[in-house]
């Protein structure tokens, strides 16, 4: 910080602010004063320019001000949301004693630090969306990963010998801050993880708060254990380094014990059908790849939840599907009978409508963060659970049961319906929260105040009557308290006992003994109320607080059904039916539609498609046709329905059976990483190591448009020498839709016996085509490439002028002497329109050492050596 004064001259107030501040460096002070909060320094400026406020200066005269800059108390949680959203933190400092009972400086203290991923907020938080901070750490050769979201507790830990699959799962996270130990020994693994996690806000920590040790002790501190054998971590000695690390962070940010995170979820990656960041983004579940927002994607499709607690569920389920056989035949199971039960699916979700985020609720009372409002929602919320649980019964699957007393629940309902007043105001500090009845000490003090309004009134009647003065007025503000206001036209009428206390342009205003007296006995009953209204809110809230792992449990029954109902819902609207499962590692759709595309398309109708696959035969799918005749939503739809299976949904055809597994590859499409320095190619082949080092024989890969970012011959080589990779693979070969411009590699089905080649039909008209979207067996030779250059609006100048050089590639590879500057100049029978043989160079120079060789003078050796060289030519080719 830029000190201009010497820390002797400066005031008290000054002194104390930069020692705050000294402990907060990295941290924007919002410094309480009064009413505001101001900041100074370098602090000042940085938050004047972010908020657009006023940059102003303290002490004026001084030879260099010091900057200043400040907002208003109760507006402060908006400014702050402005500066987290910004990328900065913010160090809250809070007057810890009441100012009139303070003895010179009053007492400040950081009550609590907003960081990206410290946010309670509901105005802050996408209520839909896990709002997560994450702990990365490396313990010996093992690495691990803590998450949690401070909103609603979630806290979950894994851990893996793969740095690889840790950094994955990261990604997969999505946090919006994480923390890291500022370690050297292991600098280069962490330093990998924050290039690959972009922009996320990061905080570097002390190595120590990473040690075993201690974060052991923290986390049975926090959970009241003597180990965490419970939460399946105990061995796992880097997550419960993560873990602990993350606990301690928050608790100094926060500056108290959050009593709302109880326990941990453990968690292994393998458990879970992957999807790395890569293929989710490909695939677009959770954005839209144009737009970054959720319309167009699987989840805005399939997300019919009605309470935000099933919102971020089912992210969760889209982002984690199963590997378990049992868990998603129970999912199915549930959601067939949800579907079939049309009514009362209805009166289901009508009742979870009025369900509010009991997760973020529980959360909010736990850390001190909650109003009266908050207390009345969770009232509403609890207030379902008896038709829920009533209405739920009638299902016989067990994912719809929570075998579990309600009664405290009820009860907690019942004691905010009959403490909370329905109008209860946002503020907590000035009373009217309380109804009348529940506290007779409060109902007295109400009783006075309201008296006390009935009395003054008598009393500005009978001091007119007393002085004759028609225009006296008793009054009150905050400045002044209680008054006698009289017009000066009247002032010689008012009576020698009457006091004045302040003079204005028209009139004059007093105050009496008995109005003195009735003022301190009115203003300390105010107070008096308000204090005791807190005190019966702070005895309402710390029942919540003793329930709140009871009521963190009904928010996940809760998400549960509303999931289970959301897919019931889409399945029931969409025409989705059940998928079959199956360990054979055969996949059969037939008639199956892309969820999304069939969504959007305008003006036609979706053309459904059949896609059969299996360990034997058709493992291999090569599909060729031309640009936009539907490649990739064929190669898209069949991952989405794979993953819509194992999440437990339904699925967009007319029957399915779905083989388990275990990874989606997707490769299909790159942009340029120029900041990292990559092309595309270089960005597309390393999307395909990372599938050929990864895949395994239970996993689906989707490839469209291998080796586009190089030039034509090396391109077609990668392409082959992949598709072959996948087919050799472990001796059994992956299940893999291969899309591609590269006809040549039709001729892999002649060559690899689980190879199979398919195209999308077209039908040519006039030298024009006519998209029929349709999946067909067989190769195809054309790419049509120029037709559908017209259909894209190029000129017919240019169009008639590619269809001439076409020709000539296709008849000579000699083109530079040929090339005319005339498009109008005829260029074969047919136009040209013939697919580029890539082959053809290789068979010419075959075929022309075949004519220069003179058998007659060769000896058999040389015959046959002759003969073996053209084989292994050909074999290259």
């Amino acid at each position: 910080m830029r000190v201009i004064q010497a820390k002797s001259k400066m005031t008290p107030m000054m002194q104390q602010y930069l020692a705050i501040k000294g402990q907060h460096r990295d941290a924007i002070l919002f410094y309480r004063m009064g009413d505001f909060y101001e900041m100074f320094f370098e602090d000042a400026e940085v938050a004047a320019k972010a908020l657009d406020i006023t940059l102003t200066s303290r002490n004026k005269n001084d030879e260099v001000p010091v900057p200043m800059c400040g907002v208003p108390y109760r507006a402060a949680q908006a400014y702050i949301g402005r500066l987290i959203a910004g990328g900065h933190k913010v160090a809250i400092c809070d007057q810890v004693e009441d100012p009139a009972a303070a003895k010179g400086l009053v007492k400040r203290e950081v009550v609590r630090v907003v960081t990206p991923g410290m946010i309670v907020e509901d105005a802050f938080l996408d209520e839909k969306t896990h709002n997560f901070i994450l702990a990365v750490a490396q313990e010996r050769d093992r690495y691990a990963l803590a998450s949690l979201d401070i909103s609603t507790g979630t806290f979950r830990v894994a851990e893996s010998e793969d740095a690889r699959a840790v950094a994955e799962e990261a990604l997969r996270i999505q946090p919006r801050e994480m923390i890291l130990p500022d370690a050297g020994e292991q600098r280069s693994f962490y330093e990998q993880l924050r290039r690959r996690m972009g922009e996320t806000a990061t905080t570097l920590v002390d190595a120590g708060e990473f040690r075993y040790a201690r974060s052991r002790r923290r986390l049975t501190d926090q959970f009241a254990t003597v180990s965490l054998e419970g939460f399946g971590c105990e061995h796992l000695r880097a997550a419960i380094c993560a873990a602990g690390a993350l606990l301690g962070y928050v608790q100094e940010t926060q500056r108290q014990k959050v009593a709302h995170i109880g326990g941990v979820e453990t968690y292994y990656l393998d458990s879970f059908l992957w999807l790395d960041d890569m293929s989710c983004r490909n695939l677009e579940l959770l954005k839209n790849l144009r737009t970054g927002t959720r319309q167009g994607t699987l989840l805005g499709i399939l997300d019919k939840s009605v309470t935000p607690m099933g919102g971020r569920l089912m992210r969760q389920w889209l982002r984690y599907p199963l590997l378990c056989a049992d868990g998603i035949t129970a999912r199915l199971d549930a959601v067939e009978e949800a579907a079939m039960a049309h009514t009362l699916r209805a009166e289901l979700r009508q009742h979870l409508k009025s369900v509010y985020d009991l997760e973020r609720l529980g959360s909010k009372v736990s850390m001190g963060q909650c109003n009266a409002r908050d207390l009345l929602a969770l009232k509403e919320s609890l207030q379902q659970l008896p038709a829920l649980t009533a209405r739920l019964a009638d299902f016989s699957s067990h994912l719809f049961s929570w075998d579990t007393d309600t009664g405290p629940l009820a009860d907690l309902a019942a004691h905010i319906d009959d403490a909370i007043r329905e109008d209860a105001p946002v503020t907590i500090q000035e009373g009217g929260m309380i109804k009348p009845g529940f506290h007779d000490g409060l109902d007295a003090l109400i009783r006075v105040s309201r008296d006390g309004k009935g009395w003054l009134v008598r009393l500005e009647s009978e001091e007119r009557a007393r002085t004759g003065i028609g225009s006296l007025k008793v009054r009150y503000n905050k400045v002044f308290g209680y008054y006698i206001e009289v017009s000066k036209t009247h002032s010689k009428s008012v009576p020698v006992h009457y006091v004045r206390k302040q003079t204005l342009v028209n009139a004059e205003r007093y105050i009496t003994d008995e109005l003195k007296t009735f003022e301190n006995e009115v203003m300390g009953a105010e107070e008096k109320r308000a204090a005791l209204e807190l005190s019966l809110f702070n005895g309402v809230r710390e029942k919540v607080m003793a329930l709140n792992p009871l009521i963190q449990a009904a928010a996940g029954w809760i998400a549960r059904i509303d999931c289970l109902l959301s897919f019931a819902e889409t399945a029931a609207l969409n025409g989705y039916c059940r998928p079959g499962l199956n360990q054979e590692g055969t996949l059969v759709i037939e008639d199956g539609r892309h969820p999304v595309v069939e969504k959007m398309i305008a003006g036609e109708r979706f053309v459904p498609n059949t896609v059969r696959m299996d360990q034997k035969a058709m493992q291999v799918l090569v599909i060729t046709g031309p640009n936009m005749a539907g490649k990739s939503t064929v190669l898209r739809q069949v991952a989405l329905l794979v993953l819509m299976a194992q999440a437990g949904s339904f699925v967009p055809a007319a029957t399915a059976e779905i083989p388990l597994t275990d990874r989606i590859f997707t490769r299909v499409g790159a942009l340029d990483n120029l900041s990292a320095g990559q092309s595309t190619f270089m960005v597309e082949m390393e999307e395909t190591a990372n599938i050929l080092n990864n895949a395994t024989p239970r996993s689906l890969v989707i490839l469209d448009e291998i080796g586009r970012g190089t030039s034509t011959f090396d391109g077609l080589s990668i392409a082959w020498a992949v598709a072959e990779y996948l087919h050799d693979l472990d001796g059994q070969g992956v299940k893999t839709l291969f899309a591609t411009h590269y006809h040549e590699l039709t001729e892999l089905a002649r060559r690899k016996r689980r190879v199979r080649n398919f195209n999308i039909a077209v039908k040519e008209w006039n030298d024009n085509i006519i998209f029929l979207r349709k999946l067909m067996e067989g190769g195809t030779n054309r790419s049509y490439g120029i037709q559908v250059a017209r259909l894209a609006g190029i000129p017919e100048s240019v169009i008639k002028r590619s269809k001439k050089i076409l020709f000539l590639i296709e008849n000579d590879e000699h083109l530079a002497p040929k090339l005319s500057d005339n498009a109008d100049e005829p260029v074969g029978e047919k136009g040209g329109a013939v697919q580029i043989d890539l082959f053809q160079s290789g068979e010419k120079a075959i075929v022309d050492k075949l004519k220069a060789l003179d058998v007659t003078r060769m000896t058999p050796v040389d015959a046959l050596n002759a003969l073996d060289d053209l084989c292994r030519k050909s074999r290259s080719l």
